[in-house]
């Protein structure tokens, strides 16, 4: 483990008895009253000068000392805190699926799959595309949540999604469309699943998912697909996301079990940053303005009052445990304070020593780390990269280089 960097924390307590089974169950079902939520806030740990709350607490008191104590019961507590006051209920499992194939050649092999989803309320339909090496199976997958669109049957070679850079390091790269999932607007945002689910005519409910949700559904979604696809291997797909396609990415991966590599890409307010540095970057009452479709209505009962949260961002990393969570960060990308998302990293680690994978790789704890250089430990990795807010090849030089699919 990195000298100095969980002892910032918590004195972290014996990885499990590797007897047990590490399994990461998504069911939430605990109940959170308001004097539980505020025990959870007061349960807080020192991390950059701010008390955030300490990921191995339960709400009931006292301090997670295993693995199945975290999977049986802290892991469920958290899922059900970011569900009720950050991201809002996941939409329920689609009641029919179909996928149709639309194949064609190339450099590699490209695949057009639409997933057709049926909910009680109807149909919706979004596009996933994948593009693999053309020979030899892929290493591992990419699935970027491709919040921008960019991604078309014909895609470029640079930057956001460099699809011959990928297919040719013999990985895959499989982008959905997240606006087909979604439209990224405040006024047709229901237009694509979540209509599937809600009435139409009614407003949603105060704590049901909307936008950031519906992508992290989407996802999982892709993910059922992949793992009928015998071009890829299942067991092998990092989930990616940009900007705010990296907040989804995050809470799929917190999510979905499935996934053994979430990368966060510049995720920032909502995404890997620390809440408790609400006056660094983009605030919460920001986003929520800007935004208003992104997240419930129940996150605004935090604009202004992050120390309310009865949860932070470094625990939505924990619970990605014990799969790879990866944050990158940019140094001049003020809007996303890297400085908050290292520091969330950091404060995930307590939860990946109870899997024995508490090393960060970073050689300090002391902000900032020397950019362009990958830090990789055993199952957490982390890059601050030169200049702004982006996805770009040095990020994807870095991603393809690390060998994430192994520990």
């Amino acid at each position: 483990m990195v000298a100095g960097a969980v002892a910032l924390l918590v004195a972290v307590l014996p990885a499990e008895e590797s007897g047990i089974a590490v399994t990461r169950s998504a069911t939430v079902g605990v109940d959170r009253s308001p004097a539980v939520a505020a025990a959870a806030v007061r349960a807080a740990v020192p991390l950059g000068g701010l008390e955030v709350p300490d990921p191995l607490a339960l709400d009931s008191g006292g301090r997670v000392t295993s693995v199945r104590q975290w999977e049986q019961q802290r892991r469920p507590q958290l899922l059900e805190a970011f569900q009720d006051n950050v991201y809002g209920t996941s939409l329920p499992a689609p009641t029919k699926m179909t996928f149709s194939e639309d194949s064609s050649g190339g450099g590699g092999s490209a695949k057009k799959v639409t997933i057709t989803v049926t909910g009680p309320e109807g149909t919706a339909s979004f596009t996933l595309r994948l593009f693999t090496p053309s020979s030899g199976k892929p290493k591992g997958t990419f699935l970027l949540i491709d919040h921008r669109g960019s991604v078309g049957d014909d895609p470029g070679s640079g930057g956001y999604a460099p699809v011959s850079t990928i297919t040719g390091d013999g990985y895959a790269l499989a982008a959905l469309n997240a606006d087909e999932v979604a439209p990224d607007d405040a006024g047709s945002y229901r237009n694509g699943v979540i209509d599937a689910f809600y009435p139409a005519g009614q407003d949603l409910p105060a704590d049901a998912g909307r936008t950031i949700s519906a992508w992290a559904w989407g996802a999982s979604r892709a993910m059922d697909y992949l793992q009928t696809d015998p071009d890829v291997d299942p067991s092998k797909v990092a989930v990616i996301g940009h900007s705010r396609g990296g907040k989804a990415a995050l809470w799929a991966g917190a999510q979905d079990p499935r996934f053994p590599v979430v990368i966060s890409n510049n995720s920032g307010s909502t995404g890997a940053k620390l809440a408790r540095r609400d006056s660094s970057g983009e605030s919460i009452s920001a986003i929520n303005s800007q935004f208003p479709h992104w997240f419930p209505e129940t996150y605004k009962r935090f604009d202004g009052n992050a120390a309310a949260l009865p949860v932070d961002q470094n625990e939505l990393l924990a619970l990605i445990a014990p799969g790879r969570v990866v944050v990158a960060s940019a140094a001049d990308d003020g809007n996303a304070d890297p400085q908050g998302e290292f520091l969330s990293y950091l404060g995930a680690a307590p939860v990946y020593e109870l899997y024995g994978l508490g090393e960060t790789g970073l050689s300090s704890a002391n902000w900032p780390p020397a950019t362009g250089k990958g830090f990789r430990g055993p199952g957490m990795s982390y890059h601050l990269r030169s200049g702004g807010h982006g996805l770009e090849d040095s990020d994807w030089q870095i991603y393809l280089g690390s060998n994430l699919f192994t520990r």
